[in-house]
């Protein structure tokens, strides 16, 4: 009786004003898709169905790929590697007008390739770059809307956590997204990298030139960099070229941190302890987020909602390239009021089908819903990266920020419809690789 779309519609609305009132992303997803199941099977079938969908979420073998890769990640952050990384490009390109700018975007890539987070991608490298580009005379609006913008390359630049969430959810090969992530992720760096070339071109004193570093410097500073290079590309590579699973790379980048740090004398008992603690608690929370995201996709799928929503969009006959950019404007409404977990949780049931129908992929699906994510961190009213640059630079007004975010923010949106024209963007690499 109450198995019908309607019943979605009403499960969806009740989830975003959970959402937009402060509840935990897992609690509401939880919550919404128990109690639905609850209204449509029963008491009996939806705890059977819940509980089916925790066990097998928690026995599922990749799902060891995500703490791993956290671990990682904050074995190098006390290994002081967004400030190697950064300094690493400030030497090599920093006494061109603009050479800092760059070396953020650099920097950024860098640290997303370790981190996996867009906000602390964005925390980090601010903290390090922000007050050398002040320092050396950067406009305040090109200083901040470079890392708040280099910073959402965190999400896509692989090892990415919000890939990881979106292939189990999506049911998804972790190692086929992470290919397709890398041609997308190099080519967002380097129109980042055009939107400062055309900037510093038109008005050249926002960015003035540097002193330009020995090549004994830069030699220096690619060497304190080279391992944590080495071992990203192993790791990268490793996955795309097929030679282990995402799980074993992530068991390999955990243990090359771990000889990293110890290389590099920072390996302490205290300093383990804190990572493990991250790691763990990061992990449980995502953990929780992905199971309430499985019941919530179980209740949408029984009610019907996403066959219907399939329906409508069919019905309108708009073609796949129109239909996707209306999957597009849906997604930047939504990413304007919602954090980009909650919108790819949120979303993936309801959207995937629809972009499934008209010939796509779920994989590029998975590449295009993570740079609408990732344009969300920088625009209004949410915009965390940019709150997240104002807490580093509390002088610059977030006014100010937002202007000098704003030629990323078209950079973002080009970006996204190259990737609607030029599926292969995301596509051809892991067809090229044979993933």
């Amino acid at each position: 009786m109450f198995a019908t779309p309607a019943t979605g519609v009403i499960g969806v609305v009740i989830l975003f004003a959970l959402l937009l009132s402060g509840l935990p992303i897992g609690v509401a997803l939880g919550l919404v898709g128990l109690g639905g199941l609850c209204l449509v099977l029963g008491l009996e079938p939806a705890l059977i169905k819940g509980g089916v969908v925790l066990v097998d979420t928690l026995t599922r073998y990749e799902l060891g790929t995500l703490p791993l890769f956290m671990f990682m990640a904050h074995l190098f952050f006390s290994s002081n590697a967004s400030r190697d990384l950064f300094d690493a490009a400030a030497k090599l390109v920093g006494h061109r007008r603009g050479g800092l700018a760059y070396a953020s975007v650099g920097g950024c890539a860098g640290f997303g390739a370790i981190n996996g987070s867009s906000l602390a991608t964005a925390a980090t490298i601010g903290l390090v770059a922000l007050p050398e580009m002040r320092k050396r005379g950067y406009s305040d609006a090109l200083a901040t809307g470079t890392v708040a913008a280099g910073g959402t390359l965190g999400q896509m630049i692989p090892p990415s956590g919000a890939l990881i969430v979106f292939g189990i959810i999506a049911e998804q090969s972790i190692g086929k997204l992470f290919t397709a992530a890398i041609v997308p992720g190099l080519t967002q760096a380097l129109l980042y990298c055009a939107v400062i070339w055309i900037a510093v071109r038109l008005r050249p004193h926002i960015a003035p030139a540097s002193d330009r570093a020995s090549w004994a410097e830069r030699w220096q500073a690619i060497g304190r960099i080279a391992d944590m290079i080495l071992l990203i590309a192993l790791v990268i590579g490793g996955i795309a070229l097929g030679w282990f699973s995402p799980s074993e790379a992530a068991s390999i980048g955990a243990a090359g941190a771990l000889a990293i740090a110890a290389w590099r004398k920072r390996l302490n008992r205290a300093m383990l302890m804190q990572a493990f603690e991250e790691t763990l608690r990061t992990s449980g929370l995502i953990l929780m987020v992905i199971i309430g995201a499985l019941v919530f996709s179980v209740f949408v799928s029984v009610t019907g909602l996403t066959d219907a929503i399939g329906a409508w969009v069919t019905g309108l006959g708009l073609g796949t390239i129109p239909t996707l950019i209306l999957v597009a404007v849906i997604l930047l409404l939504l990413g304007s009021v919602l954090d980009g977990l909650a919108l790819m949780l949120l979303t993936t049931p309801i959207l995937l089908p629809v972009v499934e129908g008209v010939g796509m992929s779920a994989i590029w699906f998975g590449i295009f819903l993570c740079r609408a994510m990732e344009i969300g961190f920088v625009h209004p009213p949410l915009g965390m990266n940019l709150f997240v640059i104002q807490g580093v630079a509390k002088d610059v007004s977030i006014n100010r920020i937002f202007k000098g975010v704003l030629p990323f923010l078209a950079s973002d949106l080009l970006h996204l419809l190259i990737l609607i024209l030029f599926p292969a963007l995301a596509l051809g690499l892991p067809e090229l690789l044979g993933n």
